[in-house]
């Protein structure tokens, strides 16, 4: 029996704003992206050219382009935009609390857990992409480079200038959005995390302006350059995600500087201590069989949506 159109329209709606949430409990998680969601899910390309659209919306505003401002903004596509924004917020708004206490109280099983997230997003990634030798060597490069660099953490920046916080802030966002890299583990290893939390903490509202304002700025000059090489080269971006993802194993369990640290440490962080990871007592049983389970269900769950329903208009 087929479907109503306003029942199937509804039905797309709401898994949209699932994928939100989705893609919001993770950029919660330090070390877990949340463009490695959107790649599993499918809607990565179609996310990077709406906030695109969106950026190139916002460059004709700075410009005093009103017309042209409603014009670049009639483009973006708002029936994706705005339910995978609500789920998204809604989501960071809903489980920051609970995964940070499940971060700091099961790191390793948490890790785990997300290990077999991101396998599932490099399986599902690579599939559609035509490899080649060059290709496949990409992969691999940019997987060695960024499981080195991942290993690495500044010297903790005391009184930042107005221009270290824009630029964080600039360089935070383009990681969050990119796969397999996190905008928490960056300004980690810029020394610039523990000044940010304490931005928050103690409602810095200038500072946290200023650090806003270079995340807007990056994420718009990034995301143009994104969507230009996604249209132009598809299959090679895709294969540099690939590695990303393979790379971004560095900060899983059991390597140091795993998923947990962060929040567990996020004091020791800012006055300067080295980060650790909690040494495991209990087998690799746990994490093992969460990894494969996480990676399962998404496989399976992948396997049973392909072609069946498309993200919505």
């Amino acid at each position: 029996m087929p479907v109503p159109e306003a029942q199937a329209r509804l039905l797309r709606l709401a898994l949209q704003v699932v994928r939100g949430g989705l893609m919001g409990a993770a950029d919660v998680v330090p070390g877990v992206s949340g463009g490695t969601i959107a790649l599993l899910l499918g809607i990565y390309d179609r996310l990077m050219q709406a906030i695109y659209t969106g950026a190139r919306a916002l460059g004709r505003l700075v410009r005093g382009d009103l017309r042209g401002t409603v014009h670049r903004l009639s483009e973006v596509p708002w029936g994706f935009v705005l339910p995978l924004l609500a789920g998204l917020l809604t989501a960071v708004a809903l489980l920051a609390g609970l995964i940070d206490e499940a971060l700091v109280d099961h790191p390793e099983s948490m890790a785990g857990l997300f290990t077999g997230l991101v396998f599932a997003a490099i399986l599902i990634t690579r599939r559609d992409v035509v490899w080649t030798g060059s290709r496949t060597t990409i992969a691999i490069l940019v997987g060695a480079v960024l499981f080195a660099v991942l290993g690495l953490k500044g010297a903790p920046v005391a009184d930042p200038s107005p221009v270290a916080l824009f630029v964080s802030g600039a360089v935070a966002i383009c990681a969050m959005v990119l796969p397999g890299i996190s905008g928490s583990f960056i300004l980690l290893m810029v020394g610039m995390y523990g000044t940010m939390i304490q931005v928050v903490d103690d409602r810095m509202v200038v500072d946290a302006a200023t650090f806003g304002a270079g995340a807007l700025i990056g994420l718009a000059c990034f995301s143009a350059l994104l969507a230009r090489l996604l249209e132009q080269r598809h299959d090679d971006v895709m294969a540099v995600m690939v590695g990303l993802l393979m790379g971004s194993l560095r900060v899983l369990w059991p390597w140091p500087h795993g998923v947990g640290v962060v929040s567990r440490h996020a004091e020791e962080a800012m006055n300067g201590a080295t980060l650790s990871w909690p040494k495991a007592t209990d087998s690799l049983a746990g994490p093992t069989l969460l990894a494969a389970l996480a990676l399962t269900v998404v496989l399976l769950i992948d396997r049973l949506a392909r072609g069946r329903v498309q993200p919505t208009e």
